[in-house]
């Protein structure tokens, strides 16, 4: 990539165009748009020229940071708090309204909440919540869920007085006297790892800088492997040993992945017999092994790296057991002798399916248990390895997801799994793989009372233009007329690596439902509720697969009466922010407003910069535009390459400052753009968290101020003030 021009020295955004002696109020009332500066900025690649005269809107982590801003730094947060006050005022007379739907919708939420123990090496461990606090306290009762409650950690008392605090990755060590987890106090994903004795409470010196926050421990309790990051890229690079009581820095190098198209981690198996590392890119997969008795010793290939070979392992008794792609398009389970990994030793123990995707597995003395995908529906399929027998869970509703939970144990015949449907909250029970005798442990309580019958959870299918079938889950109150053409609806989507979106609760949506909405979910190629074909037909060279499905799946729900453009929303977020770029783009006029949460939407520059996080992961995704034919196609939809003069729906737009996924400049230059582009007099609102990252605020409530604010955005919309 070339960049030519020279950067303006004017000053980067306009705003607030009122006398500049103006009472206060009268600001709020006359407040403006910000109108970016454009500055001179040629992109050249392949002999072709892009103009990007927001370019300059891109700063470093280190001027993100710096306690004293340089100017451009001072610049551009200038003009991203410039933006949030023009959508604060904008929607300032919504604010009551946002602060009633945060009660609602943190009033649903159990306040001493606790989650349903499950056993491991000997322990029962769960999570809680206290009234009045943000973060789980992680506990264990020792032998008996009846034995006193040791907390193992509290986040609340970590977490302070930080902006943004998150804990990932637990690990307990073999003999149940340390806790390893990674903390990141900035948002940007990049962990330290701490450890705590768990006999003394006492917190260990040994900290551990840039790493992914979770890892492994071996067997002898004191050596624990970790996965370090790129500190540019962000990438994770460097599996290393790292022995208690030791200086980090004579930490010992245990891989390097040199290809910057992979990922890699480092886990345990379930048996704790063995340490594993997994690479991992987008079409290919590796696996490495060590003995978890022998930290000292050196990685392993489980087999041969092969082009396009995608597998998982677990390790049971004396086996591994392979789920992969091998002559396989929807996976198959293979096994062979944890002395023979070589794929040459594989034996097929569960075969592949054209109706079926064999999503996962999960491993027990006696029973196999599998995760399927089809039609848009998750199922939990039983292989008994003494009779040979299977069978599958059945479940009554139309669209629900289930899926195997915090199944720890080998030795056991029972089978812990969740259940949900759009209708029907969040259930964990407890499942004899012998007997089939189902035991509801728990069901998510809503407070205040929710009764599923009052409400109708529907599968539709669309019809693409190509003659695909779309699936659609939906749900909205029995009391209303769903097919009045005159409803308010939401449609939901995703699209893209592979990742589902599965028809579940969320009691927050509730505060749609009752108030006349339908919601929607567009199951679009690109994820793999159809099987993994449906994600080969939205990837790459048929990435517009999914932005059509999206736009056939609206105008199908226009048609069949259920809203009407007047009434019908969109949003997704991340790369379901890509969707809702395209989709503006090329359909505008079917929707009423549009919801891009963090949207990946300067998809060519980006995935040109392989200095920017997850880019070199990617290329087997979006393409390579370093290649001409993958430049041209991903030029062809790239939301911010395409904004048109044009009339476009109401547009809200959220980022995060600190996100290292989607880096805050592109959804402030589509803006930008969008600004000095449509035609229209609708809203466009850009909402910047200046202290967090991808996933927005941390905490169990504070995430909901912006899930209240941006149903408040729809809401007032439709006309709707309480």
């Amino acid at each position: 990539m070339r960049l030519t021009g020279t950067l303006m020295a004017a000053g980067l955004w306009l705003s607030c165009q009122h006398p500049s002696n103006a009472p206060e109020n009268m600001l709020k009332e006359t407040l403006q748009p910000p109108i970016a500066a454009k500055k001179d900025c040629v992109l050249t690649e392949h002999g072709n020229k892009r103009m990007d005269p927001y370019f300059w809107m891109r700063l470093t982590d280190e001027q993100k940071s710096a306690s004293q801003p340089d100017p451009q730094t001072q610049q551009v947060l200038d003009y991203l708090n410039a933006e949030n006050d023009y959508t604060q005022s904008i929607l300032e007379h919504t604010e009551p309204f946002q602060e009633k739907l945060f009660q609602e919708i943190t009033g649903r939420i159990k306040k001493d909440d606790a989650s349903v123990p499950y056993p491991k090496n000997g322990y029962y461990y769960y999570s809680r919540y206290e009234e009045g606090k943000e973060y789980p306290i992680y506990c264990r009762k020792k032998g008996s869920t009846d034995a006193p409650e040791e907390v193992i950690l509290d986040v609340n008392e970590l977490a302070g007085k930080h902006a943004y605090y998150s804990a990932t990755g637990l690990t307990v060590s073999p003999d149940n006297n340390l806790l390893a987890f990674g903390e990141d106090t900035l948002s940007r994903r990049i962990y330290t790892i701490r450890f705590k004795n768990l006999a003394t409470g006492e917190w260990l010196t040994d900290q551990i800088p840039n790493t992914t926050g979770d890892g492994a421990w071996a067997n002898d309790n004191l050596t624990y492997f970790y996965t370090s990051k790129h500190p540019v890229s962000l990438l994770s690079e460097k599996i290393w040993s790292h022995q208690l009581g030791q200086d980090v820095a004579q930490d010992q190098l245990k891989y390097h992945e040199t290809d910057p198209s992979y990922y890699i981690d480092v886990t345990r198996s379930k048996s704790g017999r063995f340490v594993m590392i997994q690479a991992s890119s987008t079409m290919t997969d590796h696996w490495l092994i060590l003995d978890a008795n022998q930290p000292n010793g050196a990685f392993k290939s489980f087999t041969a790296i092969a082009k396009d070979l995608k597998y998982d392992i677990e390790h049971a008794g004396h086996s591994f057991y392979i789920l992969t792609n091998l002559d396989a398009n929807n996976f198959r389970l293979m096994e062979c002798p944890e002395k023979q990994t070589d794929k040459s030793n594989w034996k097929e123990k569960w075969g592949t399916r054209e109706d079926a995707l064999l999503a996962a597995f999960d491993v027990f003395e006696h029973h196999i248990v599998l995760t399927e995908r089809s039609n848009a529906l998750t199922h939990i399929r039983v292989l008994n390895l003494e009779t040979g027998d299977d069978h599958v869970i059945a479940f009554d509703e139309e669209a629900y997801v289930t899926y195997p939970t915090s199944n720890a144990e080998y030795k056991t015949n029972q089978l812990r799994f969740a259940y949900s449907s759009l209708t029907t909250p969040y259930s964990i029970y407890d499942y004899d793989m012998n007997t089939r005798d189902k035991q509801l442990k728990k069901t998510e309580e809503v407070v205040g009372g929710h009764d599923p019958s009052q409400y109708v959870g529907k599968r539709l299918w669309a019809t693409a233009s190509g003659g695909t079938k779309i699936p659609i889950s939906l749900v909205y109150r029995k009391d209303m007329d769903p097919t009045d053409g005159k409803n308010p609806l939401l449609l939901y989507a995703y699209g893209s690596y592979g990742y589902s979106i599965d028809p579940g609760f969320s009691s927050d949506r509730l505060s749609l439902l009752d108030r006349g909405f339908i919601f929607a979910i567009a199951h679009i190629r690109g994820g793999q509720e159809m099987g993994r074909s449906w994600y080969d037909d939205g990837k790459m060279f048929h990435k517009k697969n999914t932005f059509t499905d999206f736009i056939d799946c609206a105008k199908f729900l226009i048609n069949q009466r259920y809203t009407s453009a007047e009434h019908l929303y969109a949003m997704g977020g991340s790369a379901g922010g890509l969707l809702m770029g395209a989709v503006l783009n090329m359909a505008p006029e079917v929707f009423h407003g549009v919801v891009a949460r963090v949207p990946f939407v300067d998809v060519v520059s980006t995935m040109l910069d392989e200095t920017i996080p997850l880019t070199t992961n990617e290329f087997d995704e979006w393409g390579n535009p370093k290649n001409k034919d993958s430049y041209d196609y991903m030029l062809s939809y790239s939301p911010y390459d395409n904004v048109k003069r044009m009339n476009y729906p109401n547009i809200l737009v959220t980022t995060g400052l600190f996100d290292s996924q989607v880096q805050y400049w592109e959804p402030a230059k589509w803006v930008a753009k969008l600004r000095d582009m449509k035609t229209d007099d609708n809203l466009l609102l850009l909402q910047t968290n200046m202290e967090a990252g991808h996933g927005g605020a941390s905490g169990r409530f504070r995430r909901f101020h912006e899930t209240a604010f941006i149903y408040a955005f729809m809401l007032d919309l439709e006309g709707i003030k309480e």
